[in-house]
């Protein structure tokens, strides 16, 4: 059989900033009715490139063809009008409209002069539909989870009628159920001709979802497999540009010693229920579940972020049940949140900053903090956790990984008890995750109580000495490291 033509061609795309060039005469062909793979690391050069195609940055040098055709797309808009579609890995959806109004914005439907609500929302509501989310599209989105907050952006995809879609790690917030409903999707829109250029970390869904994979590094396409079927760590080599002898680090054994209670845990508006656990000291306790199974509401309450109806948390034997995070702060327990970038750094305040912020009371000298006080501390702790980046840079600057390594910072500075991980490594590559990982185990060697709350079941499996796993707010069972595995794990999840 004659191979169709590519839908879209690109040769020798060269991006520069100044002197500096981030892009290396990348070529690459994105043929009808296919997935593509783009893997690498941050910074890697993948999202240069989708912005690249996608009209957000224009190439320094280079074609690209669409259809045959020549392509430079000035503005993310003429790409869309082209029939390019591009959901960000950072979600960009407005939080005071709708659903139906994000999923429409800048193209809304109109009807005799006016905006067509009731079309705008009967074809939302369809694409979430498809997607297993039944929330009405007349919905504002203040307020709604990260993974359904996602499910829009890719609701809103849906709604483009694209011939060729870039999604930027669009599970990186869904459990495994709505994974398997996008992916259904995901071929659905294959069998119609659309090509889909799928930029994900979580490889092993790479094998179920890619026919072909292409690997960047530094800027330049290192390597690309005809077909997604390819051992992780070979991927994982390629990315990197070395042998990888394991991708999680040795779990420490744990002391006998309870450094963490919770008893008979509840919420006031029932997302969780009657859940009871312990920690030891130097234990790493993960915590499983599809998505709202009350995972993120439970570790929220726990470090006093959301409210609790009933139920007690103890530390070392003494009852400190926060009410607040400044009382779950004080008693040693801090959260490192599951959205980073809302919630865990200030992204145009410095590095230096945003580590100070955890700290003033460390920093205050008679109600004063210096910058040279200041300077030295946070210097201290960007060595000491490996942040690629200055004191004085902006947060924003960073990548998630060293983003998350600054959120990790900040709170590590304060020697805590009990370190909760809500999706520690989420949107984050395999380079920086084996650092995270190392990270958490020495917390675990330290003494520390960690618990780890994952959809990546992969890492839960490979961090924790226990799991518990949650299904619909209920605490389904606890099982122990050599007894957890996929299918012990997902039989609970599920019940």
């Amino acid at each position: 059989m004659t191979k169709p033509s590519p839908i879209l061609s690109l040769r020798d795309i060269r991006k520069s900033y100044g002197s500096i060039e981030v892009l290396h005469g990348v070529d690459l062909d994105i043929f009808p009715g296919e997935v593509v793979a783009l893997l690498g690391e941050n910074g890697a050069g993948k999202s240069t490139l989708s912005n690249v195609i996608s009209g957000t940055v224009s190439p320094t040098s280079g074609e690209m063809k669409w259809l045959g055709a020549a392509y430079a797309p000035a503005t993310p808009r003429e790409a869309m009008d082209a029939g390019v579609g591009m959901i960000h890995q950072e979600l960009k959806l407005l939080p005071q409209l709708s659903i139906a109004e994000n999923v429409f914005v800048g193209r809304y439907l109109m009807s005799g002069g006016r905006i067509d609500r009731k079309a705008m929302e009967e074809k939302a509501q369809s694409g979430l539909k498809r997607l297993g989310l039944d929330i009405p599209p007349s919905r504002i989105v203040d307020g709604l989870s990260t993974a359904n907050q996602q499910l829009i952006e890719i609701a809103k995809a849906l709604t483009l009628n694209a011939r060729l879609l870039i999604l930027d790690e669009p599970t990186a917030a869904l459990g495994g159920e709505e994974t398997q409903l996008l992916f259904r999707q995901i071929e659905r829109l294959k069998s119609e001709g659309v090509g889909i250029i799928y930029i994900s970390h979580r490889l092993e869904e790479i094998r179920q979802i890619a026919d072909r994979i292409v690997v960047m590094r530094d800027g330049a396409k290192v390597q690309e497999f005809d077909s997604g079927d390819v051992p992780v760590r070979t991927i994982v080599e390629a990315m990197v540009g070395r042998s990888l002898e394991r991708m999680f680090p040795t779990i420490p054994t744990p002391s006998d010693e309870v450094m963490l209670e919770v008893t008979n845990l509840s919420s006031p508006d029932n997302t969780f229920r009657n859940i009871s656990f312990s920690v030891k000291t130097g234990e790493v306790f993960g915590i499983a579940g599809l998505m709202g199974a009350g995972r993120t509401e439970l570790v929220r309450a726990l470090t006093g972020a959301d409210p609790i109806s009933q139920g007690s948390v103890k530390l070392n034997g003494k009852e400190i049940t926060p009410r607040s995070p400044r009382e779950a702060i004080r008693h040693g327990i801090v959260l490192v949140p599951e959205d980073r970038k809302l919630q865990g750094v200030v992204l145009d305040h410095t590095i230096a900053d945003n580590i100070g912020y955890a700290n003033l009371d460390e920093l205050t000298n008679s109600g004063w903090i210096t910058n040279r006080k200041l300077s030295a501390f946070a210097d201290a702790f960007i060595r000491k956790f490996g942040v690629k980046g200055h004191g004085a840079q902006n947060a924003g600057e960073l990548s998630g990984g060293n983003q998350q390594k600054v959120v990790l910072a900040k709170w590590l500075a304060r020697k805590p008890r009990v370190v909760v991980l809500d999706e520690p490594t989420r949107g984050i590559d395999v380079g920086a995750r084996s650092s995270i990982y190392e990270l958490i185990m020495d917390l675990a060697r330290d003494g520390v109580a960690v618990v780890v709350v994952s959809s990546d079941l992969e890492e839960v499996l490979g961090v924790s000495n226990r799991i518990m796993v949650m299904a619909q707010g209920n605490q389904a069972g606890i099982l122990d490291r050599n007894d957890a595995n996929d299918v012990s794990v997902m039989e609970l999840a599920t019940l």
